[in-house]
């Protein structure tokens, strides 16, 4: 028999809402198209929310929400769809987010994202960087990168995810999925073991801390193609997020590893349509040349937004003209490229 929450999950897939939001005092709140719409419904209770936390949540992360306020993990609808689950307190109560997580990993094509990418994405070994805001698509990418490399390439793939949100069955790879909190403690533990398991790509969910930025940069420097994603927005600045992370006295030597290293930085960004008819992504691409190597090593970051605008026959573009050409052609408002 369907549970009240069952229904809420089928409402999600039926409308294609990217996001359910459950909170005491507030009716369940759907994000379809990047806008929040609340259901005509009676606002959610404690116990009620109390009682979703328990049939969403394992055991495991029930007793980490008790400990530190917080857990996160991802689970199946049935065969219909996998959720990408927030469970925390506020103001003393609970809180849940739920992020759909498409059924079926889109082509580069079905995503926008630029010809070039895909290119610099099958690269033997360097490190690729996916960079954006939360909720800007980031996951989705780097699901669609590995999902080409495992259907294109004879290699061993290994993801670190927190949670594994898209599962990958081996094609012509071997994919190996590993969880953090479940099936290895952190990022940095995860990568530092894998390289002794004949990894060819490295996959980290994401780059939280020093310790994980540094086992990247080395799994990247030692000849393997690791695929991450930072919380920024541009080339520049994930370049100088990445280095400020480091104590000073070692920035100098990561300029020099980054410089050589890095392969590429994909940033985007994601946006409602001018017609509301769903979302759709612009992009910014920085192809590590030899000039941009240059400008890292001696510190002029601030010079590579002009080396993006000039390096168009490298496939490179930035994000304002990206969202210009948007505009111009009407997919998006004025109001939304500002």
């Amino acid at each position: 028999m369907a549970t009240p929450l069952t229904k809420l999950l089928a409402l999600v897939v039926k409308e294609d809402a990217s996001d359910l939001h459950l909170a005491v005092g507030q009716p369940p709140i759907l994000r379809i198209g990047g806008y929040l719409r609340r259901l005509n419904v009676e606002p959610l209770t404690q116990d009620s929310v109390q009682d979703y936390m328990r049939e969403l949540a394992p055991e495991r992360c029930q007793k980490e929400f008790g400990n530190v306020g917080g857990s996160d993990f991802a689970f199946a609808y049935g065969d219909q769809a996998r959720f990408r689950t927030s469970i925390f307190k506020q103001r003393g109560f609970t809180g849940i987010v739920l992020r759909l997580i498409p059924s079926k990993i889109w082509s580069y094509d079905a995503i926008g994202l630029p010809e070039q990418v895909q290119a610099y994405a099958t690269r033997p070994r360097g490190l690729f960087l996916v960079t954006g805001p939360t909720g800007s698509g980031k996951t989705t990418t780097l699901a669609t990168m590995v999902d080409d490399i495992n259907r294109h390439r004879d290699c061993h793939i290994l993801c670190v995810e927190d949670p594994i949100e898209y599962h990958h069955d081996s094609a012509r790879s071997l994919i190996t999925q590993r969880e953090v909190g479940v099936d290895v403690p952190d990022f940095a533990e995860a990568i530092r073991r894998g390289l002794r398991q004949d990894p060819d790509v490295i996959l980290v969910g994401e780059m939280r801390d020093l310790e994980t930025i540094s086992t990247a940069i080395t799994a990247a420097e030692t000849g393997h193609l690791v695929l991450a994603t930072l919380h920024t927005t541009g080339s520049a600045m994930t370049v100088n997020r990445i280095i400020d992370v480091f104590p000073r006295e070692q920035q100098n030597q990561v300029r020099t590893q980054l410089s050589v290293t890095l392969l590429a930085v994909l940033s985007q960004v994601l946006m409602p349509r001018a017609d509301g008819n769903g979302r759709v992504a612009a992009f910014e691409f920085m192809v590590n040349t030899a000039g941009i190597a240059n400008m890292v090593r001696e510190n002029r970051t601030y010079q590579i937004s002009s080396a993006i605008q000039t390096g168009g026959k490298y496939g490179m573009m930035l994000l304002d003209d990206y969202l210009f050409d948007l505009f111009e052609s009407g997919v998006i408002t004025l109001e939304m490229a500002f």
